[in-house]
């Protein structure tokens, strides 16, 4: 500072420009020597870190240590440093400018501390204990207290008082502040649960019964979240209901890419019978069972020649049944369908049989998991199905009809000569 004086009193300047002049001079000084070891911390210190332990594949979890980037927060104390070394140079803002860069200080200290905490449970989770003891919530209980203690430490030092006035102070407050902002507290308390825990974000459809909501939602706020049903109602739902109730998130099944179809078709059971010669041949000229069918049948002779097993009745041995071709014919038909999804679990199978006949279900995803093609998809493939179903001789069964009643009325009639 004082070269510079100097050198502008060479100038023949005012004490007073000079003054100025030589301050401001010294704070682009001091900024540029900041940006100068900022870089240097980034570009020259933190790469040989980084390369060093790309080198050293010997502890995994330095790497993770790395993900977090706790290094790279570390790296923000030094333009902080500086500065505090630099303060005694303005007498007259030395204490404003300590009490600035200690304030940056604790908040980078407490952002390094979090990355740290953040890669704990990250190396935590890598071991087989962390399915049975989970310590996520232990570590959000020190996060929380963690965040307390540096809010404090911080406005002790702006304040210039001990942090344990602060804290006798707080402790008088603190059943005025529970009475008073409890819902607050309650919305806030749960905000952070559902950020950490990323459970709900804006844009997620989630279902909630207890609350009628079924819908997007569309604000987070510090006490509710805005749900936009499906009907274009708003549902209102605390914040602390989804800490507190259950709820179903539909995001999972967005960002899969595949929406699930689960829905049976119920099959006449008087109508399943032993596929006789000439359904094996109209079965053959099927694109989708031509191949299942001749393998099948080779199987099924090569069994019961082995076992000299008489076929002349279709009770001995093993027989191809109209059902268990039409339900091959089912997942032959989804597995070349374009809508559903090939790396997802597609099944057609049997359910227990009961009043309304054999239940025969189709377990499959769709390869867009917008609803309205969802629901297109998924008609269409029961449309084909429907219709397909007498080709093999089944009847999908239904509970009598008006039709069907007066139907019978109209042949006893026609048999009695009415």
């Amino acid at each position: 500072m004082e070269l510079i004086k100097s050198q502008l009193e060479s100038y023949g300047m005012s004490e007073q420009t000079i003054g100025y002049l030589s301050s401001m001079i010294m704070i682009v000084f001091i900024a540029l020597i900041c940006i100068f070891a900022n870089l240097i911390a980034k570009k020259i210190v933190l790469r040989t870190i980084v390369r060093i332990i790309n080198n050293n594949q010997r502890y995994t979890w330095i790497n993770v240590i790395l993900e977090k980037k706790v290094f790279h927060k570390l790296s923000h104390l030094v333009p902080a440093i500086i500065i505090i070394y630099s303060a005694s140079i303005f007498p007259l803002y030395r204490t404003l400018i300590e009490k600035a860069a200690v304030t940056y200080m604790i908040i980078v200290t407490i952002t390094v501390i979090n990355a740290l905490l953040n890669a704990f449970d990250a190396i935590y989770r890598s071991f087989e204990i962390s399915k049975i003891r989970p310590i996520k919530g232990y570590i959000q209980v020190v996060k929380i207290i963690l965040f307390i203690i540096g809010g404090i430490v911080m406005i002790s030092n702006l304040i210039g008082q001990n942090p344990l006035i602060i804290l006798s102070g707080l402790g008088a407050l603190s059943a005025v502040l529970m009475l008073v902002f409890k819902d607050s507290i309650l919305g806030l308390v749960a905000g952070v649960q559902l950020s950490s825990n990323d459970m709900v974000r804006v844009g997620d459809w989630i279902e909630m019964p207890k609350y009628n909501a079924d819908g997007d939602v569309i604000d987070i706020t510090l006490n509710t979240v805005k749900v936009m049903n499906f009907d274009k109602t708003i549902t209102m739902i605390p914040s602390y209901a989804l800490i507190s109730d259950s709820f179903k998130n539909w995001r999972g099944m967005q960002v899969s890419g595949g929406r699930r179809i689960k829905r049976s078709v119920n099959i006449d059971t008087s109508s399943i019978c032993f596929c006789t010669q000439e359904m094996i041949e109209e079965f053959q000229k099927i694109q989708y069972l031509t191949e299942y069918i001749t393998t099948r049948l080779q199987q099924i002779n090569a069994y019961n020649t082995e076992h000299q097993i008489n076929t002349e009745s279709k009770v001995n041995g093993r027989q191809l049944t109209n059902v268990g071709v039409f339900r091959e014919y089912i997942h032959q038909y989804l597995k070349n369908h374009q809508q559903i999804h090939k790396d997802m679990t597609l099944l057609v199978r049997q359910l227990a049989p009961g009043d309304n006949g054999l239940p025969l279900e189709i377990y499959a995803f769709s390869n867009d998991t917008n609803w309205k093609v969802y629901e297109s998809v998924q008609a269409d493939i029961f449309d084909h199905i429907f219709a397909v179903a007498p080709t093999f001789g089944l009847r999908v069964f239904q509970n009598p009809t008006g039709h069907d009643i007066a139907h019978v009325k109209e042949s006893t009639e026609y048999s009695r000569g009415y």
